[in-house]
């Protein structure tokens, strides 16, 4: 177990895993720091002489959520991807989620904490996995076995646990790497897209790949790696596609909790991540100025009204109290980030640097705003009328509409860009340690 510090949370492109990451760790009792790749380049992760710190690590844990790998890895340059690898080989631990945990593979914009590499999907609708599947945790008596609660040691437990959109990893030669869980079946509710699988009879799929040549079921994960660890020097890091900080996920959170006391020396209060119902009652926006508080609260309930117009046209659907899953090739993605993103800005406490990036940016935020909304409901019923009336839409003008409102898929940009950085900026001015907002980069 490691020596008592803080736990670090890398905040840049990790959007609604961010939040999720950021509240789950709270959630279980412990506290964490925000840190954005500009100030783990410029040395973050570690003391300075004079500090106390005698340039030695500040945090025992970098904990990195989900989200676009490439995105991270561009944000941390070769200085923030250094200080990361020193971190772990002085001793620190590295736990990566989803995109955090492809963030530290071995290929062009990885870490290389990991030997191994990422692997594609057969099929790039597998990739669209979301919901619990029984994972199989292999005996442990080895050095990773304390990675693991004592009970599931023994190799027959069978935990619930969940992804969202994972990537895979592709199993190298290097025999220290250990497999700390591989997935099993589908649990109840299990999605390919927007297909549950449980609502899907078993020869329906036979049927389908027989006559489509396209594979629906679960059967692509199962014996995949879900998560796996391994060493760095002195330090330790574990990666998994499987959300553990997903809210009230009893055996992912049993999970993220004893990996948390593991690998960063802290103790957990509890070992349930509360609930996250972003669809339910506004937040508590009381802290900010009134402009604030009403601009924030008024994209939050119109970028709600929007979700709901999806979901009524059968564009979105409601996959969780914090999520809502859409038809492949819709920018249902973006939507939740920047839902989540306004949810928790507008009920954090502005300090004076959140108060000052407002008065910067806020008009611009109130202009933004209703452009995006407005455009991006033209937009997603003219996607609707595009599957009635194939012929009456222009396809091309709607990818340039698609471009401008929401960007390339895989980049982001777009007026939902613009939106998401400033919202997201003014949530980590709001709980980052003073002075550590603006710290420049080099």
């Amino acid at each position: 177990m490691q020596t008592a510090r803080d736990i670090a949370v890398v905040w840049d492109a990790s959007h609604i895993w961010g939040f999720m990451a950021w509240r789950a760790v709270r959630g279980l009792g412990l506290s964490c720091r925000l840190l954005k790749a500009q100030n783990i380049a410029k040395g973050g992760l570690f003391g300075k002489p004079g500090d106390g710190g005698a340039g030695g690590r500040r945090f025992s844990l970098v904990l990195t959520p989900g989200g676009n790998a490439r995105l991270k890895a561009a944000a941390l340059g070769r200085r923030g991807m250094e200080a990361i690898r020193r971190h772990v080989a002085e001793g620190g631990a590295y736990l990566g989620f989803c995109g955090g945990a492809g963030l530290a593979l071995r290929h062009g914009d990885g870490l290389g904490l990991c030997p191994w590499a990422r692997a594609r999907y057969p099929e790039r609708l597998q990739h669209l996995a979301s919901g619990h599947l029984r994972c199989r945790i292999p005996f442990r008596d080895d050095d990773a076995a304390a990675l693991l609660p004592p009970q599931w040691r023994d190799g027959e437990a069978r935990p619930s646990l969940p992804v969202w959109w994972p990537g895979r990893f592709a199993p190298g030669p290097d025999d220290a790497v250990r497999t700390l869980a591989s997935y099993g079946p589908p649990d109840d509710d299990f999605w390919l897209a927007d297909v549950p699988l449980r609502r899907v009879p078993a020869h329906v799929f036979e049927a389908w790949r027989d006559l489509y040549g396209v594979d629906l079921s679960a059967r692509f994960v199962r014996g995949q790696p879900a998560a796996l660890t391994g060493v760095y020097g002195a330090g330790r890091y574990v990666l998994s596609y499987s959300h553990l900080e997903t809210p009230r996920s009893p055996d992912a959170n049993f999970w993220f909790a004893h990996l948390l006391g593991e690998l960063s020396g802290l103790r957990p209060g509890a070992v349930l991540v509360p609930a996250w119902d972003l669809a339910g009652q506004a937040p508590d926006a009381a802290g900010w100025p009134a402009d604030a508080r009403d601009a924030l609260l008024s994209a939050l309930e119109g970028l709600r009204s929007l979700l709901r117009l999806a979901v009524e046209h059968h564009l979105f659907f409601e996959r969780a109290p914090w999520l809502w899953g859409w038809k492949a090739g819709l920018p249902g993605a973006v939507c939740n980030n920047l839902h989540a993103a306004l949810y928790e800005t507008a009920g954090s406490r502005p300090g004076e640097e959140a108060l000052r990036f407002w008065a910067e940016t806020g008009a611009r935020f109130q202009t933004l705003a209703p452009l995006f909304l407005e455009g991006a409901e033209g937009y997603l019923l003219a996607c609707r009328l595009a599957e009635t009336l194939p012929d009456a839409v222009d396809r091309r003008g709607l990818a340039n509409q698609r471009e401008a409102l929401f960007g390339h898929p895989m980049n982001g940009g777009g007026l939902v860009g613009q939106l998401v950085e400033m919202t997201e900026e003014l949530f980590f001015r709001c709980h980052a340690p003073a002075g550590e907002a603006d710290a420049p980069a080099d």
